[in-house]
């Protein structure tokens, strides 16, 4: 059985304004019943949706369309089953609340504790705090030290698991190669070459 296309009202609402492939064919791509593409051309069904087009998502061609449209018994078959949707997640920044705000300095202590080879740069990055911030933390300037208290940092959401384990990740190879340069600069003085 093959799938229906993302967000499949707004898609025939695209190929009923867009097209001239009969109301039978959307349906059946679509995986609406007839009546209710017939609906949307009316006006009737699906107002206030915004038509969603299968060709930029890459779901159909136009050239599928054209063949389709040419002629009426034949059915539109989708492209690619597995649409990738991007994550708009990296572009925006995430709202923290202002009762977790307060929450930020003690994640950055917890990571210093069991984190310790994170950057500052990293730390402030995944907690939201300036590197200022965690450097005071770390050698325990911080105006408020002696208040903080260690918390977990995604137990209480700030960032998620996977952005912590590809930070820590990062660090790690940042210590490889930092070692690696070390070790190379050894044998060069050692040797004089």
């Amino acid at each position: 059985m093959s799938k229906a296309p993302l967000m499949p009202m707004a898609t025939a609402v695209w190929l009923v304004e867009n097209t001239s492939l009969t109301f039978k064919q959307i349906a059946n791509f679509c995986k609406l019943h007839e009546v209710e593409v017939q609906g949307i051309a009316d006006g009737e069904v699906a107002k206030g949706i915004v038509g969603y087009n299968p060709i930029i998502s890459g779901q159909l061609t136009n050239e599928e369309i054209e063949l389709s449209s040419k002629d009426e018994n034949r059915q539109l078959n989708i492209i690619d089953e597995e649409v990738e949707v991007k994550s708009a997640e990296n572009k925006i920044k995430k709202y923290v609340p202002l009762s977790k705000r307060q929450d930020k300095p003690d994640s950055a202590l917890w990571l210093l504790k069991n984190h310790s080879i994170l950057k500052d740069s990293q730390i402030a990055k995944l907690v939201g705090v300036t590197k200022n911030s965690v450097s005071s933390i770390r050698n325990k300037s911080y105006w408020n030290y002696n208040s903080l208290n260690a918390k977990d940092p995604v137990a209480m959401g700030l960032f998620s698991q996977k952005e912590l384990l590809a930070a820590i990740e990062k660090a790690e190879r940042r210590i490889l190669r930092e070692k690696k340069e070390k070790e190379k600069l050894a044998l060069v003085n050692k040797t004089g070459i």
